[in-house]
């Protein structure tokens, strides 16, 4: 008797007043393997989906085993290139994505009666997506359709809210008390840390270790074999690649206590039985995609505290328990409670792609428990507009259980005869393992995908096959096209630049990157510029661009052939744009500095003059950007530093013609004739009063400086001695000649007797 039994009368009678059912219950409880064949009572068949491939078949197994039969008649499962099931199954436990692939041709679900959604707590962007398929269905066309969501750890409000406000039902299930203990940091590696954990626990029964994945697995297996073969213990391994029978050692009781050195595939949907202690790594290995390709892959990321939670619970199924964890009680702390749904965080283009086979065209148009972000749509539907993938196209995409790149690879592969090594390529991208080149001797697993894969694609290897598989991942990596320069570096079509130490050629894609600040391409595979042609004819176009000579110092015409913004083919040559040629050798002249090619002191003098009459009248300041637009000017119809130095005295003139230059006279004028009739310049200098200068004599008979700005401002005089040497510097004439004039008519009168030095300068 298992708890969840009792509430199954319960489940059962909901179900027949609502269509719709959430179910809170704990690890252990029996929802997986109890809650599904009660169901058989009710019309239609019955499907539960999975997140692991090896949840549905150990359910599907333990289901048939209670019901007395074997897999595959009553009971069966389906997951990614496996099936078991015959012509009178009536319940299957699938993965997710195989009921996505199932609706794409079964939209209707004909004859399902029930779906049950569990272990919803994972939040997999595929069960997301079928809770949204289902739920537009069940609205749309199916409103008989039953929809049972389950987890052990669910906020039930909004699930249930979304489903129509339907009832939900709890099972509180077994547990008794655990001791949860946290260690200190540690540098030691992992394996050792779980050798020295697990032997502090192994007298309590059998300990289950929680682990990221099978490599650390097997590091673990190793460190704890002397425990092992000491304690008379047996080692039991539990991760999805492997056979029924090792997954059964791992699982089932046997007549020697077990260390189970599991993934996080053990935190749900299987119950070990006899476990007593939980060794946890606080690590598992999460679903990500590459930020560079998009293909699905598994990150090393730290566990939330619900995971932890959920992992420590399986210590109290049956008796006390004791929990050790691999990591600190502050670490704990700062862990989120809850793993962030994958809608929010994964990239979309398989979910756009199985929606667009759907003939869904706006994901915004379905309901969703949580929309997926706005941009990460965008991104999604221009991905896959660029892969093709599109009505039919997309439809026969969506049926290859493999990424919509990976999809466009196999198909256009297909299409040119060379299906075999599109699928031998397909596969070790997919695998999600480090590779060294495409032509990798494939693992065991990736074999195994790959003669998969070639039971959905038409085989053939032709006498061009690499160069139909190169084109193929063109067609699937169209955004990853660089061009490799010596040195090193590669121009990449989006912009920007990766390093390469080999490339395969010139032109390439690049399939495999380790991102750093300057990405590393890692693998690509050689393409001719004449691909890009044939297969984005759309995206080559022509540009005519000017550039700049440095060692002739000139603008030169350059017309350019572009894939993006990587330049395929480019001539120099031609007309060249006056506006464009102007513009960049304006640019390059204020780079040099605008004193190489024009006087700086008369250029400095003249804003200054303009900055001085701007603050005594309207005429407006000039800006940084007003000689700059003056300089393209002057430059227009130009091409060289050495036509600019020709012209450069046109600058001034340039500058003024932004001006009231008559009122730029009046306010500011640039010259100034003086009592004695002879003209001087009138200097203005930023910060300062604006003066003049000449000989003393040339003042005669001025009472007062000049002045400018409307008779506002008097100039500083500069009174020059013959030999044109300051005598001095003054804005009060009247008190010069009254109280200094003297004085210097005596000293400059012996020096320069030849000269005017009349007693009185104002002539009476």
């Amino acid at each position: 008797m298992l708890p969840i039994d009792a509430l199954l009368p319960e489940i059962l009678a909901s179900l027949k007043k609502c269509p719709n059912l959430v179910i809170e219950a704990a690890p252990g409880a029996g929802k997986t393997t109890r809650v599904p064949p009660a169901l058989l009572r009710l019309p239609g068949d019955v499907l539960v989906l999975e997140p692991r491939r090896i949840a549905a078949r150990m359910a599907a197994r333990r289901v048939a085993q209670e019901m007395g039969e074997q897999v595959g008649g009553t009971v069966g499962y389906q997951v990614r290139f496996e099936e078991s099931a015959g012509a009178n199954t009536r319940l299957r436990f699938l993965t997710e994505g195989v009921l996505t692939r199932r609706m794409m041709s079964d939209p209707e679900l004909k004859g399902v009666g029930t779906v049950i959604l569990d272990e919803f707590h994972e939040r997999h962007l595929e069960t997301d997506l079928a809770l949204a398929l289902l739920r537009r269905l069940q609205i749309t066309k199916r409103p008989e359709l039953r929809i049972i969501v389950m987890s052990a750890t669910l906020d039930a409000l909004p699930v249930a809210g979304f489903l129509g406000g339907c009832p939900s039902l709890k099972s509180e299930g077994r547990m008794f008390e655990l001791t949860v203990e946290h260690t200190p940091y540690s540098a030691a590696p992992l394996e050792e840390q779980v050798a020295a954990a697990v032997e502090r626990v192994v007298d309590r029964g059998d300990v289950l270790v929680f682990l990221p994945g099978a490599a650390e697995i097997q590091r673990a297996a190793r460190s704890c074999d002397a425990l092992a073969r000491r304690r008379d213990l047996v080692i039991a391994p539990l991760y999805g690649d492997l056979s029924p029978a090792e997954q059964d050692l791992a699982v089932q009781p046997g007549p020697k206590r077990k260390i189970v050195l599991a993934t996080n595939l053990a935190e749900s949907s299987i119950t070990i039985e006899g476990v007593r202690a939980v060794v946890d790594s606080g690590l598992a290995r999460i679903a990500s995609d590459s930020p560079w390709t998009g293909i699905p892959r598994l990150e090393v990321k730290r566990i939330s505290k619900a995971s932890a939670r959920q992992r420590a619970g399986r210590a109290g199924r049956t008796g006390p328990g004791h929990v050790i964890r691999l990591f600190t009680a502050e670490d704990f702390h700062r862990r989120p409670d809850q793993d962030e749904p994958e809608i929010l965080r994964r990239e979309l283009s398989q979910m756009c792609l199985q929606l667009e086979a759907a003939g869904i065209s706006d994901p915004l148009e379905m309901e969703w428990l949580d929309p997926p972000p706005f941009n990460a749509l965008v991104a999604a539907e221009t991905l896959l507009t660029r892969l093709r993938a599109r009505g039919p196209e997309a439809r026969r995409m969506s049926k290859l259980p493999v990424a919509p790149r990976l999809a466009r690879l196999l198909l256009d592969a297909e299409q040119a005869g060379a299906g075999d090594d599109g699928c031998r390529v397909a596969a070790l991208l997919s695998s999600g393992q480090r590779i060294r080149s495409l032509d990798d001797e494939p693992d065991q697993r990736t074999k195994q995908v790959r003669d998969q894969l070639r039971r959905l694609v038409k085989s053939g290897r032709s006498a061009n096959s690499d160069r139909a598989v190169a084109r193929a991942l063109l067609a699937a990596f169209p955004d990853r096209v660089g061009r490799w320069r010596t040195g090193g570096t590669v121009l990449l079509s989006g912009g920007g630049s990766a390093t390469m130490e080999r490339a395969p050629g010139e032109f390439l894609v690049a399939v495999d990157v380790e991102e750093r600040v300057a990405p590393i391409i890692r693998i690509a595979c050689a393409i001719e510029p004449e691909d890009l042609l044939d297969l984005f004819p759309e995206a080559v176009v022509g540009r005519d661009a000017v550039e700049w000579n440095k060692k002739a110092e000139r603008v030169e015409a350059v017309s350019s052939l572009c894939y993006g913004e990587l330049v395929i083919e480019e001539s120099r040559g031609g007309r060249i744009d006056d506006e464009a040629a102007a513009t960049l050798l304006a640019a390059k002249v204020a780079e040099s500095g605008i004193a190489r090619f024009a006087d700086a002191e008369e250029l400095e003098a003249f804003l200054a003059r303009v900055e001085f009459a701007s603050a005594h009248s309207a005429i407006r300041p000039l800006s940084e950007a007003d000689v700059a637009n003056a300089l393209t000017e002057l430059c227009y119809g130009l091409r060289s530093f050495a036509d600019v130095e020709k012209a450069a005295s046109r600058i001034i003139p340039a500058l003024e013609r932004k001006l009231d230059s008559a009122m730029l006279e009046r306010v500011a004028p640039a010259r100034l004739r003086l009592a004695g009739g002879r003209q001087v310049k009138v200097n203005y200098e930023a910060g300062k009063a604006p003066w003049v200068a000449s000989r003393l004599q040339d003042f005669f008979g001025m009472l007062e400086s000049p002045r400018v700005a409307g008779g506002t401002v008097p100039l500083t005089v500069h009174l020059l001695a013959p030999n044109q040497r300051p005598v001095q510097t003054t804005n009060d004439l009247a008190g010069f000649w009254q109280r200094l004039y003297p004085q210097v008519r005596k000293e400059l009168g012996r020096r320069y007797p030849r000269h005017a030095w009349p007693e009185s300068p104002m002539g009476n």
